[in-house]
């Protein structure tokens, strides 16, 4: 069980998840029903299996012509049973309506748990909030 391959998949995945494509990212998720996912698209966080791989197929179909470009991992703690990603993500797609690509970045925070011998997504949250408060302790400088 190499968690640094599992994340290299998922990598991928999320790449063809910019295009419409869910089901690379559906693979490597859980499906039990502590699995939850937050996202920008589906309101309050979703929890379960089922509930998860409707807000991906949602959150998907807002996507099209896409591409993740980069991943920049902030911290990545990997301890028996769990390990947590922490990354920002740079992302270009038509999102939504519009008809230009538009790039964006988001941070997500992802946990795996080893599940039959594999890594697996029990947890992802992603949002567009990349920058600092201008008025918070972490301004930037």
């Amino acid at each position: 069980m190499d968690l640094d391959k599992t994340i290299g998949e998922y990598h991928r995945a999320l790449d063809e998840f910019s295009r419409g494509d869910p089901a690379p990212v559906k693979v490597l998720y859980s499906h039990r029903d502590d699995a939850t996912l937050a996202n920008p698209f589906v309101g309050p966080p979703a929890r379960g299996w089922a509930k998860a791989a409707e807000a991906m197929d949602y959150a998907s179909s807002r996507f099209r012509d896409g591409e993740a470009t980069e991943y920049k991992t902030i911290s990545k703690i990997e301890g028996g049973e769990l390990a947590i990603l922490l990354e920002i993500e740079e992302w270009k797609a038509r999102v939504g309506e519009r008809s230009e690509i538009s790039p964006f970045t988001l941070r997500a925070t992802t946990v795996f748990r080893s599940e039959d011998g594999a890594w697996k997504i029990v947890h992802r949250h992603a949002d567009p909030i990349s920058t600092p408060d201008s008025s918070g302790p972490l301004r930037a400088s």
